[in-house]
Order: structure tokens, then sequence, then C-alpha cells
């Protein structure tokens, strides 16, 4: 599997992170995109700890990157973007939050009841199946049970989706599970929004109306701890502005202008 891919030219100013965990590659078509006018770094996370890719990321953008470079992290990337900026500050010009989760676990205990309460009843039906596969500790097929079960949970994420192609390389439940047990400790510790007193970098977040991660569970947490914070709500956009016709073109005119200031 490679572990990076290269949009544009150099140099490499901005690195997209992706969701999941264990569920690369969908950020590769905000990446096409943005390379037009800077080049783009999408790194594929692998590592089945938060610490293990917290290093698999410091070590692709000091060889690959222009630092200190801007990070565009969506969903667990997100996190795991806010995670990286505290941790390595001197690395990291600006931070984009993208459909990001809850920063305290108070917001996010209603993200599946959302998510479930949007499924008609064949979907609700395939979506306990496919759970009660995750659930067993001898089913052999998690990987595909994963992704069926993303698939499903994308259906429930969107508002209005253009036609588009997941482009996700590959996934695995192993690296999910892992990594997600960690980051939700994390977060029901209070840790994680600690993290954000050692944030130095601006940071803006940009969210759908229609996520099922509530809004207010990045607004108001990382308001309180960042120094430097903005909030951007697309109306009529779910998980995934670059798929929704609603917001994708705004969310791209905001990257777009977020990237440059730091760019020219």
């Amino acid at each position: 599997m490679t572990y990076l891919r290269k949009y544009g030219n150099s140099p490499f100013t901005t690195a997209v992170i992706h969701g999941g965990p264990g569920a690369p590659g969908e950020m590769a078509s905000v990446a096409r995109e943005l390379s037009s006018f800077t080049g783009i770094l999408e790194p594929l996370q692998t590592k089945a700890s938060i610490e293990g890719q917290i290093k698999e990321l410091k070590s692709i953008l000091k060889e690959h990157g222009a630092l200190p470079v801007n990070l565009i992290g969506f969903s667990w990337g997100a996190t795991l973007s806010f995670i990286f900026a505290a941790l390595h500050p001197q690395l990291v010009k600006k931070l984009i939050l993208v459909g990001s989760g809850p920063y305290e676990q108070r917001y996010a205990t209603n993200v599946t009841s959302t998510r479930i309460s949007r499924l008609g009843q064949e979907d609700w039906d395939d979506y306990r199946s496919l759970d009660g596969v995750l659930n067993n500790s001898t089913a052999k097929n998690k990987n595909e049970a994963f992704c069926s079960l993303g698939k499903l949970m994308s259906k429930a994420d969107t508002y209005d989706p253009l036609p588009h192609d997941a482009e996700l390389i590959k996934y695995n439940y192993d690296v999910f599970k892992s990594v997600w047990g960690e980051a939700h400790q994390l977060r029901s510790s209070g840790e994680l929004l600690k993290l954000g007193t050692k944030v130095r970098c601006p940071v803006v977040a940009i969210h759908g109306d229609y996520d099922p991660h509530p809004f207010n569970g990045v607004k108001e947490p990382l308001s309180g701890v960042l120094k430097d914070f903005r909030f951007i709500l697309l109306e009529k956009c779910g998980h995934r502005p670059w798929i929704e016709r609603e917001a994708k073109e705004k969310f791209y005119e905001l990257l777009e202008d977020e990237i440059h200031k730091h760019v020219l």
C-alpha cells in the first residue's frame, strides 16, 4: 500500500487528512481540486494507534511538506490534525477542521441515533446485521462489513449529494477499532479538549448543518480553548461538503481563500 499521494507541483504547502480511522483515500477529490493552485499531500494513515498515526504523519510531512504546512482534516482526520497541531505546533501553519467530531463527550451521545433515525427499514435491517458482524469476535469478514457499514452511514450523513466516487482504497476494521477506542477515551477524559491550549496556529472549522455530528460540539468547546478560532456553518450540507449539491462550491471557495492567505 502506498502511504502518500501527491497532487500538483512542489512546494507542497498543504496536506489533506482523511477520516475513518481505517478508511483512507476519500480526500482524493479534494486534493485534486486544491492542487490547481498549490501542491497537496494526501497521507494515508495505516497505524493502529493515535501515537503511531501522529508519528506516521510527522514523518511524511517532514520529508515531503513545505513546513510549516496547512492541515485540512476531515472527520477523524480533523481530530488527528488537532492532536498533531498541539503536539507539533512548529509544523502547522493553519488548521482547517472539516466535519469534525465533537470535542466533549456530552455532545457525542446522539450521533449514532441521529444517523439511524435517517435510515429506512431496509437500511436499518442492514445496519443491525452489519453491526452484529462487527461485534462478533469470531467473524472473519469484518473489513467487508466495515466497508458496507461505512457506505450505509454515508447515506445517512448526506443532505443532497452529487454523483460521486468515494475513492476509498481499503477498509481496515482493526485500525478503526483500536484508534477509535483510544480517541473515545481521550475525549471522555477531557484530555482531547485540553490539548487545544497547546495549539498555536489559526484554526478554522467548517461544518454542515445536516452533519449528524452536532456543530455545537465543535464550536462551543473550541471557542473556549483556542486563541485564534473561527467557525463556519454551511447550510443544506451534510458530513462531506465536497459532495453536497448546495455547499460544494462555497466549500471550495472557503478552502482556497484560507490556503491562499498562507501561500501568497
